[in-house]
């Protein structure tokens, strides 16, 4: 599968979820370390003119998500990915569309040492930053997460 297959097959698998496809999120962008998603401040509009809470750390964890599903994927693994937990930080109202990313948080380890873990020991543990940026660049939320991958059951022939 090209990287172009795997990121519409993830924008697909998004909006296979009904609660994910009313948020109208999309693939904004994906580098190798860094998978930016992109909704509409429209869809997730609050009573103050600016984006809901839920909906800021809903697109932050979907960009994670999404970034340890690639690599998995990538390492050539079969995995389940799952949030294991998370800390979120508003820091400014958002009153534009909800940009977000995430990437590895580079002090837990690299993305290496966790697809050989998966590989060997069939679940590793992944540390993530995500946020979603303001206009002029500034933060707008930001999140501290981690993510574990379980490898999927082989079936035996």
């Amino acid at each position: 599968m090209t990287l172009d297959d795997s990121l519409r097959a993830l924008e697909a698998y998004y909006g296979s979820m009904p609660p994910v496809a009313a948020m109208d999120v999309s693939v904004a962008g994906y580098d190798g370390d860094c998978l930016r998603l992109h909704a509409p401040l429209s869809s997730h509009v609050n009573d103050k003119g600016s984006a809901f809470g839920g909906s800021l750390v809903s697109v932050m964890t979907l960009a994670a998500w999404g970034l340890v599903t690639l690599r998995v994927e990538q390492a050539g693994l079969d995995a389940e990915v799952y949030v294991a937990d998370s800390t979120v930080r508003y820091r400014a109202p958002l009153l534009a569309d909800l940009e977000a990313e995430a990437t590895l948080d580079g002090a837990s380890g690299d993305w290496a040492m966790f697809a050989r873990t998966l590989r060997e020991r069939g679940r590793a543990r992944v540390a993530l930053t995500a946020r979603i940026a303001l206009p002029d660049g500034g933060t707008a939320t930001e999140m501290q997460a981690r993510y574990v991958a379980i490898r999927r059951p082989t079936a035996e022939a």
